[in-house]
């Protein structure tokens, strides 16, 4: 079972301060509770109350934010309350009980296609937050614990899906043109969404799954950054800050994949539209090469995809 992680984040008021958790904590609506009375419906935020600062809670899909009153600063008190929530959730405790039927089909979603550089590839963008961490589907089998991507390969023209934040990148086979299925998978998407059901289930939100196996999980140099070299390091920063902004937008994903000082070649990992993408060596040599070979002088010559 996977573990409740609590980050804190400040907002442009002062008072406010956000809890972000790594897992879903509601998937069909968002709440505001003023007081205890109002709060009889979340366990979570009734127990924040007993807090004498807290003035205001507000629980969306994945995280707490509380607006506290003046007698104390959140510096002072902020990690304790992260403690708290991570210790309630760890427990297993609720944050909102939400009624299982009215509730979750009267959620407004919205979803619009929007087309990528790569013409094999729709990006389907929705007006909530999907997923927590990017994910890629090659196919059914790596959709187990992913209950809309697998329902998105029932249909015959769907050959891959990328998911990241609030869209869904799907790539299509041959034998059916854009303008005859888009209508067709944006309504599947916006209904399956407005019925409240889950894009993916806790169990492959766990960072030690293995069910796509090309997923950003999977590598996470990230996570291991103080083992990788200074360069390999420096590399991942410029991905971050400047190449994956753009290629998201397209909706795509690039992961850093490893670095030869020898060779002084960079290989990288394409996901979603990226991903067999006509112009996506261009852009390597073009635009990611070419930014790493300025930005690194004399470390980096060469970029290459492992999967491209």
């Amino acid at each position: 079972m996977s573990t409740f992680a609590i980050n804190i984040q400040p907002t442009d008021k002062s008072s406010i301060v956000k809890f972000e958790a790594n897992k879903f904590l509601t998937r069909h609506k968002s709440f505001e509770f003023h007081n205890i009375d109002e709060a009889k419906n979340s366990p979570l935020a009734q127990q924040l109350f007993y807090l004498p600062f807290v003035k205001t809670v507000y629980i969306a899909q994945n995280f707490i934010a509380i607006e506290k009153y003046d007698i104390v600063e959140w510096k002072d008190v902020q990690e304790e309350v992260a403690d708290q929530i991570e210790e309630y959730l760890n427990k297993g405790g609720e944050a909102v009980k939400e009624d299982a039927g009215e509730d979750k089909k009267s959620v407004p979603v919205t979803v619009y296609a929007e087309s990528t550089p790569n013409p094999a590839v729709m990006k389907f963008v929705a007006n909530k937050k999907l997923v927590l961490q990017a994910a890629e589907f090659k196919n059914i089998d790596d959709a187990k614990n992913a209950p809309m991507a697998q329902k998105l390969f029932h249909f015959p023209f769907v050959k891959e899906i990328f998911m990241d934040e609030n869209y869904v990148s799907i790539q299509k086979y041959d034998i059916a043109g854009w303008e005859e299925i888009t209508m067709e998978l944006r309504e599947f998407i916006r209904n399956f969404l407005q019925e409240g059901n889950e894009v993916i289930t806790d169990e492959s939100l766990d960072m030690t799954d293995t069910e796509t196996e090309t997923k950003s999980e999977e590598k996470k140099p990230q996570l291991d950054l103080e083992s990788l070299d200074d360069t390999s390091q420096q590399v991942i920063a410029i991905l971050d800050e400047y190449i994956k902004p753009a290629v998201a937008s397209d909706g795509g994903n690039i992961l850093f994949d490893s670095y030869n000082p020898e060779s002084k070649t960079v290989k990288v990992i394409l996901q979603g539209a990226c991903s067999g993408c006509p112009s996506s060596t261009m852009t390597l040599k073009s635009g990611i090469e070419t930014m790493l070979r300025d930005m690194l002088h004399g470390k980096v010559d060469y970029v290459e995809a492992v999967n491209g």
